[in-house]
């Protein structure tokens, strides 16, 4: 009998907002269900006024993150973050576990780092090309994608349409995304992919 494999598990989170207490739950949580991986989809702060204790609380715990940025924080800000605590942003980029690929691309079609929707699929697919050949894929953005039941919860931020175009083309697994708050913890599929707002409250998907 072969040993049965052991599941990749990933604790995601998104719209910190410069709230130390909960990037210091939101770390304890991820420990305490033995998450492999922390992906945090962007808004760690609020306005950029806050970047104190947001990562360090992952990182005191040895946890593996990686964070894109909001629409509340530049990609120089979430720079800074991934140079300071050894961690990853994969705006525009790509990494791999095993056989599972993450891509990403922050910012938002609103706010501090606006992008078109082409920048924004742009970005996507550059990360996209360089682990499309592994057998799962997880793609992960700050904004959630247009045409979606997430959109309805706010009248106030437009789901991208470049997102949604990367969805359909790429085919991702599962997609992880926050920023409509009222939206925290909807799943929901556009064909076979799993779209998920994580919110502040966080997510555990096992692989």
């Amino acid at each position: 009998m072969t040993p049965k494999k052991k599941k990749f598990r990933i604790f995601s989170a998104g719209d910190i907002h410069g709230d130390t207490r909960l990037a210091e739950k939101l770390a304890k949580e991820a420990k305490d269900n033995h998450a492999d991986l922390v992906v945090l989809c962007g808004d760690l702060t609020y306005a950029e006024m806050s970047t104190d204790n947001i990562i360090g609380p992952f990182k005191k715990r040895q946890l593996k993150v990686l964070l894109i940025p909001g629409n509340h924080e530049t990609v120089a800000t979430a720079d800074f973050l991934a140079d300071v605590y050894g961690v990853k942003n994969i705006h525009g980029y790509a990494v791999k576990y095993n056989d599972i690929g993450i891509f990403g691309a922050g910012g938002a079609n609103i706010g501090l780092s606006q992008l078109s929707e082409k920048e924004l699929y742009d970005l996507l697919k550059k990360g996209f090309d360089k682990i499309k050949y592994l057998d799962k894929k997880i793609m992960v953005t700050h904004v959630h994608p247009s045409d979606t039941r997430m959109e309805k919860f706010t009248q106030f931020f437009p789901g991208s349409s470049g997102i949604r175009k990367a969805v359909e083309k790429f085919k991702p697994d599962i997609l992880l995304c926050s920023h409509v708050h009222e939206a925290e913890g909807l799943e929901e599929k556009i064909g076979n992919t799993r779209v998920i707002n994580v919110g502040k409250k966080g997510k555990l998907i096992e692989l």
